[in-house]
C-alpha cells in the first residue's frame, strides 16, 4: 500500500507553477560599430556599382573617327543615322552599311562617292549585326571599320563584334534621349550579363 504524502507546512510558501509559454530572453541588439560598419558596406557596393555604370555606360571607351574600309550602323535609338550619314559624307569610307532590322527602319538614299548598303541582321540583335560585319568583311575584305551605335551599347557591341571580327573596329557612340538613359542602362546591365555567361561565342 502506497504511503500517503506528508501534509505541507503551511508556514513554507508553496513552489510557483509554470501555466504560460516560456518567455525567451530577447536577441541583443547589434551595437553601433557593428550598424556602422553595415552601412559602411552597403555604402562602397553602391558607390562601386554606380563607378562600373558610369565607366561601362555612361563614359564607355570609343575612339576618334579615322579613314575606314566601311562605316556599319547598329539599329537602335535615334540619332545614329544623322552620325552615320554625316561620317559617310566627310569621306571617312566608301561604303556605309545600314542595320534595319524591320521594315519601318529607315535606308539612307543615295550618298554620292559612297555605297549605301542596308542590312537585316539574323538575329535581329547585337550578335546578329556582328556576325553580319564579320561575313561582310571577310567577302568584301574590309580590315577596319567604324561602328556606330548608342553610348551605352558601346562596350556591348565591342565585346560582341570582337569574338566575330578580327580587324580593326573603331566604337563611335550616340548619346540616347535624356529620358531614356535609365531604361537603356538597365537593359544594358541585363543584356551585357548574357553576353557574357549565356551567349559567350560570335
Amino acid at each position: 500500500m502506497t504511503a500517503a504524502p506528508p501534509d505541507r507546512d503551511p508556514t513554507v510558501p508553496a513552489a510557483p507553477t509554470t501555466t504560460g509559454p516560456t518567455v525567451r530572453p530577447a536577441a541583443p541588439r547589434p551595437s553601433g560599430r557593428r550598424r556602422a560598419i553595415r552601412r559602411g558596406l552597403i555604402g562602397v557596393l553602391v558607390l562601386a556599382f554606380a563607378a562600373t555604370t558610369a565607366r561601362l555606360f555612361i563614359f564607355p571607351d570609343q575612339d576618334r573617327p579615322a579613314r575606314v574600309d566601311a562605316i556599319v550602323m547598329f539599329a537602335g535609338s535615334p540619332g545614329r543615322l544623322e552620325r552615320a550619314v554625316g561620317l559617310a559624307r566627310a569621306g571617312y569610307a566608301p561604303l556605309l552599311a545600314i542595320s534595319t532590322p524591320t521594315a519601318d527602319d529607315p535606308c539612307p538614299q543615295e550618298i554620292t562617292g559612297v555605297e549605301v548598303v542596308c542590312f537585316a541582321p539574323d538575329p535581329l540583335t547585337t550578335q546578329g549585326e556582328s556576325r553580319w560585319l564579320a561575313a561582310a568583311a571577310a567577302q568584301r575584305g574590309w580590315h577596319s571599320v567604324i561602328v556606330i551605335t548608342a553610348t551605352t551599347q558601346t562596350t556591348r557591341a565591342r565585346l560582341r563584334l570582337g569574338r566575330c571580327y578580327p580587324g580593326e573596329a573603331r566604337m563611335i557612340g550616340v548619346a540616347p534621349a535624356k529620358l531614356s538613359w535609365p531604361y537603356m542602362i538597365a537593359y544594358e546591365w541585363a543584356a551585357l550579363g548574357k553576353a557574357l555567361i549565356l551567349q559567350r561565342g560570335c
